[in-house]
Parts: C-alpha cells; sequence; structure tokens
C-alpha cells in the first residue's frame, strides 16, 4: 500500500512538473529575430529601439576575448585543413597515413635530453619532493609535444610562404576605451605619447607586482610613457578603500607625496591601517602631517574613491590590477616584455 502510494505520489508529480513545462512554454516571453532596421540597431521593445552599444556596454573586452577564441578556433581549423592538403598533395605521401608524414618528414628527431627535462623544471619552479620518474616521463612527453608542434608550425608557414592562403574572415579588433585621465596621480612627463591608466588595489598582492612592473616601465621608456593611478579597492580588502583614500590625501599636497606613500603601501601591505599610514607619513620631509590626518580622519576624498571604482566598472574593470594602454585593456599584471611589445606597436 505504501509503495503505491509512492507511486501515486510520483505519477502526480511528474503530472505537476508535465503541465508546468507545458505552462512555461506557452508563456515563454517571444522574441522575434528579424532583420535589424539600421546597422546600429540590436533590438527593440516597447517601441524603443537598443543599439548594439546600448547592448555591450561594459561587456566590451569580454565579448572581444570571445572573439579572439573564435578567431584563434577558425585559423587553427584553417592551419589543419592547409596541412592536410599540403600533404595529401605531396608526391612523398605514397601510402603513408598523414601521422606517418608528419613523422617521417616534418618532425623526425624530435629528441628530450636530461638537460631539457632538469631546465623545465627548474624554469617551473617545480618542488624537489614532487620530482619522480613518472613526472619527468610527463615533462618529457609535454616537451616533446612542444618542439613537434614548432616545427609542424615551421614547415607549414613555409609551405603556405610560396602559396599564400586567402581568408574570408577578419580577426577582431580590439575596443578601445575613452579613459580619462582627469586629476588622477601622474607618473611621468603629462604630455606622453603612451599613457598608461592603471586600476589598483593597494591590498592586492597582484597588484604589488604591477605596481613594480610600472616603475621597470617607466625606467625603460622614460618621457615616452606616463602612468596614471586609478582606485579601485575591491569589496573584500577590508584596508584597501582607506589606504586609497590615504593616497589622495598624500596627493593634495602635491610633489612626489603620493608615489612616496604609494610604494611604502605596496611594499609594506599587512600596514594599511590609518595609523601605520599616519607614522610613515610623519617622515616626508616637508610634508604637512596635521594636513594629512585631518583629511584621512574626515575621509574627506572618499567620494573620489568612490567614483574611481564606479568608472572603473563603466569601462569594464573586473579586477585588479586592469591597465589601459592609450585605452586598450591589459587584465593582469603582465611580464614587462609583453607591455613592451604593445608600448613598441604604439610608439610606431
Amino acid at each position: 500500500m505504501k509503495r503505491n502510494g509512492l507511486l501515486l505520489f510520483s505519477l502526480i508529480s511528474l503530472g505537476v512538473y508535465i503541465s508546468a513545462c507545458s505552462k512555461d512554454v506557452v508563456s515563454a516571453p517571444k522574441y522575434i529575430f528579424s532583420s535589424a532596421p539600421s546597422q546600429e540597431a540590436a533590438f527593440k521593445f516597447k517601441n524603443k529601439t537598443y543599439s548594439v552599444k546600448d547592448l555591450i556596454k561594459g561587456y566590451e573586452n569580454d565579448i572581444y576575448e570571445l572573439e579572439s577564441k573564435l578567431f584563434e578556433l577558425k585559423m587553427n581549423r584553417v592551419k589543419g585543413l592547409v596541412l592536410k592538403n599540403l600533404i595529401d598533395n605531396d608526391p612523398r605521401k605514397g601510402s603513408l597515413s598523414e601521422e606517418q608524414f608528419v613523422e617521417k618528414y616534418i618532425v623526425s628527431g624530435v629528441k628530450v635530453s636530461d638537460a631539457d627535462v632538469q631546465a623545465f623544471i627548474k624554469e617551473r619552479k617545480i618542488p624537489e619532493q614532487h620530482i619522480n620518474d613518472q613526472l619527468k616521463d610527463r615533462i618529457q612527453k609535454f616537451i616533446i609535444q612542444g618542439k613537434t608542434q614548432e616545427l609542424v608550425d615551421a614547415w607549414l608557414d613555409d609551405q603556405i610562404a610560396k602559396t599564400p592562403v586567402e581568408v574570408y574572415f577578419s580577426e577582431p579588433q580590439q575596443p578601445v576605451f575613452d579613459v580619462k585621465v582627469g586629476d588622477a596621480p601622474i607618473l611621468g612627463n603629462k604630455n606622453a605619447k603612451i599613457t598608461l591608466v592603471e586600476y589598483s588595489d593597494f591590498q592586492c598582492p597582484y597588484c604589488a607586482k604591477g605596481s613594480k612592473i610600472m616603475h621597470e616601465i617607466k625606467k625603460k621608456y622614460g618621457d615616452k610613457v606616463k602612468v596614471a593611478f586609478k582606485n579601485f579597492p575591491l569589496p573584500f580588502h577590508k584596508q584597501a578603500k582607506g589606504a586609497a583614500l590615504a593616497g589622495l590625501c598624500a596627493q593634495e599636497q602635491g610633489g612626489n607625496y603620493f608615489w612616496k606613500l604609494h610604494d611604502f603601501m605596496f611594499d609594506n601591505q599587512s600596514k594599511l591601517d590609518s595609523n601605520s599610514l599616519k607614522e610613515v607619513a610623519a617622515k616626508f620631509q616637508g610634508f604637512d602631517q596635521t594636513k594629512f590626518n585631518d583629511c584621512v580622519d574626515k575621509n574627506k576624498y572618499m567620494a573620489k574613491v568612490d567614483a574611481d571604482i564606479q568608472e572603473g566598472q563603466n569601462l569594464g574593470v573586473k579586477s585588479t590590477p586592469t591597465f589601459f594602454l592609450n585605452g586598450k585593456i591589459i587584465n593582469g599584471a603582465l611580464p614587462v616584455e609583453e607591455f613592451s611589445k604593445l608600448i613598441d606597436a604604439e610608439l610606431k
């Protein structure tokens, strides 16, 4: 009897579920896909037409990254099809499979020495206690795979150089944002051709790394680059907002005071409480300590910090550090070499 009751309950539940699903299908909102009345139009609701700009606002870089991945996927497919065509039409192929052809004529002789494995372990800083024969074997296979890919790419490039490939889809263009420097603290020549705007958080360890990278860039490029600092304290970093406020209170007194406090805070992220910051600021030569303390205690520039956060959100900043190089977004503390590639391209 109990079993029949459970069965009945299951059937009733299933009926409710089917009914609910049917109801959802009937009452679901209708989206009519049709030709746009203009290139700018994205969709229309209640006689209001929303533009493509409205649709992607704040998501420009997310869309660019997705489009870039799709472009890369398509290009890899193009290369795969071209490679197959070249191999199939090579008189040496005979009865060889594509894999056998690649093995015999393109990547023959690929070897990995113990020195290569040890160099890999050293470069990746793999702890000694994790190293064993099984791991070494995996590393060897990984290196072989990489070397094989390099040889295949080189062979393919050499062949394509003789017979270029026409591609009928375009590479996505990175969005360029209108980032206002405004009255943000600036390091370097105000008239520099390259402007790096950094959205950062004084309590973020990656931002500390980013600050050192910015100093390296300034050292490398001198007056060709200026760095503007914007505050983007993350909500889960409890002392970051207070540190941002202190930085602006130091900037209020001009000179190089902001950057002195900036460097201290990133070098001492465990000392971001107001008392610690007041102590270090008191050591700045020619600094008005009373004015600084009053500024911090009264939260004088908290509205400015909030404005930086809002501005960053409007630009699509979601994490720190985020940089804008002449309006082009760069996420994370990338190596100096990566920044240099972009800077050199802009300088040209």
